[in-house]
């Protein structure tokens, strides 16, 4: 894929899904941090019909913190993995007073020191709370998207994300976020991809080698 083809490809996405956003529901900042870790291995609807009870207890780091284990984990565990999650919000809570005097942080190395919170986690919270994008979060629609469209052909997020931000203007990298997500949602489906309404089919390696073109 030529990286001039970048600007067309986001403009074709843009025109696709004009309202691609986060869809996690939040109110405050550590509120999206609890969020997008519940978000692990788990949908965003799910998240979003669990997080009401919880958020409605819960706004404040020093609220997370204090809240019983045994409590958290009857609220979250419709998101899977709850025991881990619950560990992983408390202590997250923890350190966000301790070292960061209640609020939450807003840089990349910050933030992954965090426990829960890795470098996609990161990049969705600088992103959603901080209007700061400098990264790419590589979730398994971008990973996905990111491999049959040929954009990388790297299996660690990591590196996938280094190949999506050389490929992408940096003043694209907020929009291409959300895109790739609704269009991994929408179009580029994991078990049935919809190829031929693809919108961005023409730049795609997995679509032109079943089309021959």
């Amino acid at each position: 894929m030529k990286k001039d083809d970048s600007r067309k490809i986001v403009d074709l996405l843009k025109k696709a899904y004009p309202d691609a956003t986060c869809s996690l529901d939040f109110e405050t900042p550590i509120q999206a941090v609890v969020a997008v870790i519940l978000s692990a291995q788990c949908t965003d609807e799910r998240v979003n019909k669990t997080t009401p009870e919880l958020f409605k207890k819960c706004k404040t780091p020093s609220d997370f913190a204090n809240i019983p284990t045994s409590e958290l984990e009857r609220i979250i565990y419709p998101c899977g993995f709850y025991k881990n999650k619950a560990k992983n919000i408390k202590l997250c809570s923890k350190q966000i007073l301790d070292k960061f005097n209640g609020e939450v942080p807003h840089s990349m190395e910050e933030l992954t020191s965090l426990a829960g919170v890795g470098r996609k986690t990161a990049n969705v919270i600088m992103l959603e709370v901080f209007g700061i994008a400098q990264g790419i979060a590589v979730d398994t629609h971008a990973k996905r998207i990111s491999n049959l469209t040929g954009l990388s052909n790297k299996k660690e997020p990591e590196k996938i994300e280094q190949d999506l931000v050389n490929f992408f203007p940096k003043d694209t990298l907020k929009d291409i976020n959300h895109l790739l997500v609704w269009h991994g949602r929408n179009t580029c489906i994991a078990r049935h991809p919809r190829c031929e309404s693809c919108p961005i089919n023409k730049f795609c390696k997995h679509y032109l080698s079943l089309t021959n073109l």
